[in-house]
């Protein structure tokens, strides 16, 4: 569903060996993004295309849609703006609707792409959700092969045919990858941890023992401030916030799971005070710990 101009003649757009390509048609379309769960992200194409040599697009007003782009073989490279910037194995490509943008295959190591459009009243703000985790249009996955698979699904589900439950199966699967890419991608390429993945790390590791802000700051060659601005941009929290959920997660677990008494689950959690953990889980739960406990649960 692609009604953008096409590429320079270079370019070969589609029609590579072992590929798979899925287009909606049109009025299937429509009558998805009108429907209550597939006119909130619906996948309007979706496909793969392994050792794309000589792939590209060039869209000087954009594309329709939203458009992702998974690497994970060979490279390439996308420009958007005036920036060019390098795409390898284990890249994500995002692009909003209507941006100028132009990408291809390199000609030395061609890319093999998972991709996907996507229309819908959410997809603008999941996309520009995994944007701003990577600052720019392209982010570094640790490991593409959980993004690559829902992609998959996605082609998979729309290889069913237009049915109403194909296209919510595929528009499942691309919210998981969005989400994913969100969740995990990041701004410096290669296999390592970035600090903020070392610093949330160690606090798991580590939990309820509590780690000072300079502590964990110079175990991972930051500022307090940095890492402080970095946390709440890739996490949503502060480290000291983060602590506390993880502190916090676990006197749930106990509360849920064990008899034993407000106060041993309160040291448990890394409380030392039963009253200051009390006012804590109040603060964090609305409600105490005793009341959270005789709550109603079950399925």
């Amino acid at each position: 569903m692609d009604e953008s101009p096409t590429g320079p003649d270079e370019f070969v757009r589609e029609g590579f060996a072992g590929q798979r390509m899925l287009v909606v048609p049109r009025p299937a379309v429509e009558r998805a993004l009108s429907h209550p769960v597939t006119g909130k992200l619906f996948v309007t194409d979706a496909g793969f295309f392994p050792h794309a040599s000589r792939h590209g697009r060039e869209r000087p007003v954009g594309a329709a849609e939203h458009v992702l782009l998974v690497c994970t073989d060979g490279s390439g490279w996308c420009t958007t703006g005036r920036a060019t910037v390098p795409v390898g194995r284990g890249d994500a490509v995002l692009l909003r609707a209507r941006q100028p943008h132009a990408y291809g295959a390199s000609e030395a190591d061609p890319w093999t792409l998972w991709w996907l459009h996507v229309l819908g009243t959410d997809s603008g703000d999941l996309v520009d959700a995994a944007r701003e985790a990577a600052g720019g249009p392209v982010t570094h996955l640790r490991d593409a092969a959980p993004v690559a698979s829902l992609v998959a699904q996605v082609i998979d589900a729309l290889d069913e045919g237009t049915t109403t439950t194909a296209f919510i199966r595929s528009s499942g699967s691309a919210w998981h990858a969005l989400a994913h890419i969100t969740a995990t991608g990041r701004r410096t390429p290669g296999p390592g941890l970035s600090p903020v993945e070392r610093a949330a790390e160690h606090l798991r590791a580590t939990s309820p023992r509590r780690t000072s802000a300079h502590e964990l700051a110079a175990m991972v060659g930051l500022s307090p401030s940095q890492l402080n601005a970095l946390f709440r941009r890739h996490v949503g929290a502060s480290p000291l916030e983060y602590q506390t959920q993880l502190r916090m997660a676990r006197a749930r677990e106990l509360l849920d799971s064990s008899a034993l008494s407000i106060a041993s689950v309160a040291r448990t959690a890394g409380y030392d005070d039963p009253l200051y953990f009390s006012r804590q889980f109040t603060a964090v739960h609305g409600m105490p710990p005793r009341a959270y406990r005789a709550r109603p649960t079950g399925a």
